[in-house]
């Protein structure tokens, strides 16, 4: 190999799902461990890999998925090596043992197809944002991969009486435990996000973590008009 490109090289193999890099994800696929991944998330992969479209699972769950939020999803069979990444966004690995997260749809990339996977409304929303706000309930034990704009930062709301508020369109994941409401901020209005509909913020507070990504989701899906 060319002596420069050498430190670019594949590691060995130390978990079914880790990066390589900041901004590219290595998953060790194996036959009878399949995986649900974004549509055209696959850059590269080594092996005998091979894909489905919008699997008879998906489609069944996107039925719930009612305001069209829902990443198209593909399952990934085989034996290999599959690299995924999402137009050079950072890679979140994350291993549940047992319990679970609540994903934004677009910052989903990949997860284990065996794990419990839902697409679930969050109680008390609909009356700050319209219809409500729908996430992607992912829970057992298996491997989970989440994107972000930027380099995230993790919040542990630790389980006090204060809470965690963060800009609803830069929200990645959370804890599904957490309790979530609403909040509208009038007189911070014109200091809050980058606009005037931005004067809302969702509040967390329980035992848990919050992801927040440095850059607010540029499909507009939770900000409040009108």
């Amino acid at each position: 190999m060319y002596q420069p490109l050498a430190g670019h090289a594949p590691a060995p193999v130390t978990a079914r799902m880790e990066n390589h890099g900041g901004q590219m994800l290595k998953v060790a696929m194996q036959t009878g461990n399949d995986l649900f991944a974004r549509a055209g998330s696959m850059i590269s992969y080594e092996g005998f890999i091979q894909y489905e479209p919008n699997p008879s699972a998906v489609r069944q769950v996107a039925r719930d998925w009612m305001t069209g939020e829902g990443a198209q999803l593909m399952k990934c069979s085989g034996d290999g090596l599959l690299y995924l990444a999402d137009y050079g966004a950072d890679v979140v690995v994350v291993h549940l043992d047992g319990d679970g997260i609540s994903v934004n749809a677009t910052n989903l990339l990949a997860f284990d197809a065996h794990l419990t996977w839902s697409v679930e409304r969050v109680k008390g929303m609909a009356k700050f944002a319209g219809q409500g706000l729908w996430n992607t309930r992912i829970s057992g034990q298996g491997w989970v991969a989440l994107t972000s704009r930027g380099t995230p930062i993790v919040v542990d709301c630790g389980g006090g009486e204060d809470e965690t508020f963060v800009d609803p369109d830069a929200l990645v994941a959370w804890s599904p435990n957490l309790k979530v409401k609403g909040k509208r901020s009038f007189k911070a209005q014109s200091l809050i996000g980058r606009g005037s509909g931005e004067a809302y913020q969702l509040a967390f507070s329980g035992q848990g973590i919050v992801v927040v990504q440095p850059s607010e989701d540029s499909t507009d899906r939770l900000r409040i008009r009108g």
